[in-house]
């Protein structure tokens, strides 16, 4: 019998992940060192710090814990090119139930409002459903964010009226309105299976004006620029998906591509790396940095440990780690969901770095779409 993973998996076009061909850069360390080795012409240098200290928001720091963000692991039925999860079909990364258990325990005791659920491709998590189930239960919002093939394969074609009957706020990536440019992105057949995943959610009411279903698209850039203005893109893409497909959607999220693992891979090969920072650094917007959503957002990785967002999960950046001759006049935060603190998790310092910088360029990117 063919697993889920198959199902979902079949008929797109698959690349290995960085992890599996063995490249230096599915180290986060290396990925780091790779962009702190970029020369940027600025009067500070590129480093993120100084220009968080020009602009007054030095050191940066969380102002509370709104968003629980739970990364239910590296297994995906996809292999992106910008991927900054480096997720894939062959990851064997997975929230454990164990875990899971610690992560619901921790809503109980706490307040926190949104609970935030992402990958890889989360459904595929054999507690995916239970999460969802248990956190609505606490009276929480759910943000479940999808990559649509996942829920076009027949193993999840239940999963649009699961998430309806849960009320579930549906987050779907999808690059471009035209399928070349999202195919280009994501693989042969990926915008076709897309497009009647947004039907099939449509058919339920989500993105329907006053159904309280509410459906957000996600785009990146296909290439090494920053995103078009969200407002001017949502009202763009409103009109063609309706025009083209007859598709409908509350809202567009427009984020900036970071430099890292596999899209920092692409620029490397490109020799465009060097230009791309650049930009980032020249569009360092100090307004877009209030808005930086590592501080109401706390990151939960498939193993409990903690970190200031999916990126840094990423790059390995534990929480509360500095240079080794830094003062330290405060206690480190919890690092693991067991030791859970909210008082010390939502007053942390945050870990930042050169890839920050895609985080407040221009209008900002975050998680929920421009910053400012």
């Amino acid at each position: 019998m063919e697993s889920s993973l198959g199902s979902a998996s079949r008929g797109l076009q698959l690349a290995p992940t960085l992890a599996r061909r063995g490249s230096p850069l599915a180290s986060g360390t290396a990925q780091l060192a790779r962009l702190d080795a970029v020369a940027v012409t600025d009067a500070l240098g590129g480093d993120f710090d100084a220009h968080l200290e020009r602009a007054g928001l030095a050191p940066l720091r969380a102002s509370g814990v709104e968003v629980l963000q739970l990364n239910l692991g590296k297994v995906c039925n996809q292999t992106c090119a910008h991927c900054h999860v480096d997720a894939g079909p062959e990851r064997t990364e997975s929230m454990s139930r164990e875990t899971a258990e610690l992560a619901l325990r921790v809503l109980a005791a706490t307040q926190i409002p949104t609970v935030d659920i992402t990958g890889g491709a989360p459904e595929l998590n054999p507690n995916f459903e239970w999460i969802v189930r248990e956190a609505r239960r606490l009276g929480r919002r759910v943000m479940h964010r999808c990559n649509l093939t996942v829920i076009a394969a027949p193993a999840f074609a239940h999963l649009p009226g699961f998430f309806a009957e849960h009320q579930v706020e549906v987050v779907c990536s999808l690059p471009h309105y035209r399928a070349l440019n999202t195919d280009r992105q994501r693989g042969e057949g990926v915008f076709e299976r897309s497009i009647a995943a947004l039907k099939a959610l449509n058919a339920l009411g989500y993105g329907v004006e006053g159904s309280g279903l509410k459906l957000v698209l996600v785009t990146n850039p296909v290439g090494a620029f920053l995103p078009a203005g969200q407002a001017s893109a949502q009202a763009e893409w409103k009109r063609e998906l309706a025009r083209l497909h007859g598709v409908v959607f509350n809202e567009l999220y427009a984020i900036t591509n970071m430099p890292i693992s596999r899209y920092l891979e692409w620029l490397d090969s490109g020799a465009k790396l060097e230009r791309y920072l650049q930009l980032l650094v020249d569009s360092f917007n100090p307004a877009a940095a209030r808005g930086v959503m590592c501080r109401t957002t706390l990151s939960v990785g498939w193993d409990g440990r903690l970190y200031d967002c999916d990126f840094n999960q990423m790059l390995e950046l534990e929480l509360g780690v500095f240079s080794p001759g830094e003062r330290r006049d405060e206690r480190a935060p919890p690092r693991h969901l067991r030791d859970f603190e909210l008082a010390a998790l939502g007053s942390r310092r945050i870990r930042t770095g050169r890839h920050c910088f895609g985080c407040t360029a221009g209008a900002g990117s975050s998680c929920g779409g421009a910053t400012t």
